[in-house]
């Protein structure tokens, strides 16, 4: 990529990088500013190098570099999970075999070496080879973990299913990639709800409709070959899934591999049986097919590679700090960018340990999990910490009193993402947790994921209020969306757009959507073609190149002709004392052609104006009523009169997809129906 300098007026911000990639140094980025462009211009290229910090080479390929981190970190712990776990309250159902109890499953780098070449042995007799296309309908636990690397050592395609799709997703997730192995679990662990997941026998009868037979017919889904199941029934005792002996058509994952959980790591049977190829890996080659997470609601099916999402790992692991001592607690999900490349490949980068607490989120084994391993670090989204917050708030007793008030003696780093965290957010995560060195991270699935990150130097300010700056070997410009070879000038909003070596590959199978987000661009007149991901965010740039999101382009309500973000209008109803969330969209209207709405989930102990019920809880909130006419009163006082929502509904939750990102496109849907209801 050649270094171009923007129009003296453009928002544009880029890194250096050598004309070519792999095996190159990394250098450090460089913000290209209006203020300074003179600057540059006389300091020419060698201003760049002398701002260099990060020293390593670029990473060739997961196995190699997997293989380097073992060689020095081997008896270091890499990834620690426990399975799910609760009270007797929440299963008083139960006629045999009591409550589950928390199994916890250590790994160190060796072990998950070990266990990983054990499976890609097992995959390839299979019939798995380079290219194929491997699925797992996992949540985060060790199976996963050790996957990941056997597919990847393979050269097969990793693709993370959303454990939460229904019998009709996962099919046509099957077909559209022509899969011919599919790795799921028994049961389906829910977010909020240890221990009472959803059977996915139903799911695999409707897929694989004679289950005795012991072959796999799949009339829906040709490629399908072989359905390994990972038995995680015992965590769910009211899930009734039969025994695996008695489904001869399907494979048991103990028979790919025994006891995960039980690596011997001086059995020659392991050590010596590392795994080859069948045929060369390419840096370039596809790695991982991420379906974009379901906020609209046309999945795609992004094709991301080796270079993509290892180099996005590791630089997203140097910017924040990550070093071997840490112990990161992550519960996002690893079919989600969030959790496997944010989490998984930046601690495996740097020979960090990631715990996952739970197969999906669960608030108090996230806190518990965070206070028992004294961990230095912790992942989520905004919903996520607003969970653990009321936890905190209203259930203390849920953790030692001496565990909560050492949070801040040992948690330090974190990475809030998938959606924007508000201010008052992120003052409570400092204030409370600790996390002192918490960075924001922006992307999207098609980048791998992360194009703009801060830094825990940060100024506060830009810290809370903007997603930083460009990452290393990365571009990013705003752009306006009526016209996209104009770059619009600082300070001004327009549609985000990134290229460099983290662009997709494109949409698997999906040529004419690919070309609507992907463009092939020359850099000047007679300067390098470069590949540029157009994102639908609107966003600004300021003169140091801090980058702030304002929203989804297509959320923008119009009213009247005026546009309104509605993260604006969030961001000021999160600072009311009696909210705990809250998600504005338009709605149509007669007069104005749209209007603000607003869906308002308040605080536990507060009743929401309608609701039945008596206050309870305790605290400024207990007791309290928050009214509609409150609200709009909180937002006409903090902002202006067009801004305030002139529908407001109360809700208990929102739709939202695994990784925590609320769908707004279903909320828009509610609000039309609620209107045509007359409420």
């Amino acid at each position: 990529m050649r270094l171009q300098p923007p129009s003296t007026t453009g928002a544009l911000c880029s890194s250096a990088l050598r004309s070519g990639f792999l095996g190159k140094r990394i250098r450090a980025p460089v913000c290209y500013k209006a203020s300074r462009l003179a600057e540059r211009r006389r300091a020419g290229a060698g201003a760049a190098r002398t701002v260099s910090t990060l020293t390593r080479s670029i990473y060739q390929g997961p196995p190699e570099h997997f293989a380097s981190v073992v060689s020095q970190f081997g008896d270091r712990p890499a990834v620690i999970c426990r399975s799910p776990t609760t009270s007797r309250d929440a299963l008083p159902n139960l006629t045999a075999g009591g409550v589950p109890v928390a199994v916890e499953t250590n790994l160190s780098y060796e072990k998950l070496d070990l266990a990983s070449n054990a499976l890609a042995h097992s995959l390839r007799s299979l019939g798995v080879k380079k290219g194929d296309r491997v699925a797992v309908s996992l949540g985060n636990n060790a199976e996963f973990a050790a996957l990941t690397y056997a597919v990847f050592k393979l050269g097969a395609i990793l693709v993370p299913l959303n454990p939460g799709f229904n019998a009709k997703q996962v099919t046509a997730a099957l077909s559209h990639l022509s899969v011919e192995l599919l790795i799921i679990g028994a049961v389906t662990d829910l977010a909020y709800k240890p221990c009472r997941g959803r059977s996915n026998l139903p799911l695999i009868q409707t897929m694989v409709p004679d289950l005795e037979s012991g072959r796999i017919e799949a009339p829906e889904i040709p490629s399908l070959k072989t359905v390994v199941v990972v038995d995680n029934s015992a965590s769910h005792p009211l899930s009734n899934f039969p025994p695996l002996a008695s489904l001869r058509s399907l494979t048991p994952f103990t028979s790919l591999l025994p006891d995960i959980a039980n690596i011997p790591t001086s059995s020659s049977a392991y050590a010596a049986r590392p795994i080859t190829p069948d045929s060369p890996l390419s840096a370039s080659d596809t790695i991982n097919i991420q379906f974009t997470s379901g906020t609209t609601s046309h999945p795609k099916a992004a094709m991301l590679s080796h270079t993509g999402i290892l180099n996005n790992g590791a630089l997203i692991a140097h910017r924040m700090g990550l070093d071997p001592s840490d112990l990161i607690v992550c519960p996002p999900p690893l079919f989600h960018c969030f959790g496997c490349v944010l989490g998984y490949m930046a601690t495996a980068t740097t020979g960090a340990a990631i715990l996952f607490p739970s197969p999906a989120f669960d608030p108090v084994a996230t806190l518990r999990m965070a206070a028992q391993h004294t961990a230095t670090g912790l992942y989520g989204v905004a919903t996520m910490f607003v969970a653990m917050f009321e936890l905190l708030h209203h259930h203390p007793d849920l953790l030692p009193a001496e565990q909560i008030a050492a949070f801040p003696t040992h948690l330090r780093k974190g990475i809030g993402a998938g959606s924007s965290v508000p201010e008052s957010i992120m003052r409570k995560l400092y204030a409370t947790l600790g996390l002192r060195d918490l960075v924001i991270c922006y992307g999207m699935t098609e980048t791998s994921p992360v194009s703009c990150m801060t830094a825990p130097g940060d100024p506060f300010e830009k810290r809370t209020q903007s997603v930083g700056r460009v990452m290393p070997h990365t571009k990013v410009k705003i752009v306006d969306p009526a016209d996209r070879s104009r770059v619009v000038p600082v300070g001004e909003r327009g549609e985000l757009a990134a290229a460099g070596y983290l662009v997709m590959k494109g949409y698997w199978g999906d040529e004419e959507r690919t070309g609507e987000v992907r463009k092939v661009e020359r850099d000047g007149e007679g300067g390098e073609e470069e590949v540029w991901l157009y994102s639908g965010d609107e966003a600004s740039m300021d003169k140091d190149g801090y980058v702030e999101i304002t929203g989804r382009i297509k959320d923008l309500i119009i009213r009247g002709g005026e546009n309104i973000h509605p993260l604006e209008i969030e961001n000021c109803l999160f600072q009311h004392p009696l909210v705990a969330e809250v998600s504005v969209v338009g709605v149509p209207d007669d007069k104005y052609g749209e209007s603000v709405a607003a869906f308002v989930i308040v605080h536990e102990g507060v009743v929401a104006e309608g609701e039945e019920g008596t206050p309870g809880g305790d605290g400024k909130e207990g007791g309290q009523t928050l009214t509609r006419e409150s609200v709009r009163e909180w937002v006409r006082t903090h902002l202006s009169s067009h801004l305030v929502p002139k529908h407001i509904w109360f809700v208990r939750e929102y739709p939202k997809t695994a990784s925590g990102k609320i769908q707004k496109f279903k909320l828009r849907d509610t609000a039309k129906q609620l209107l045509e209801a007359g409420r």
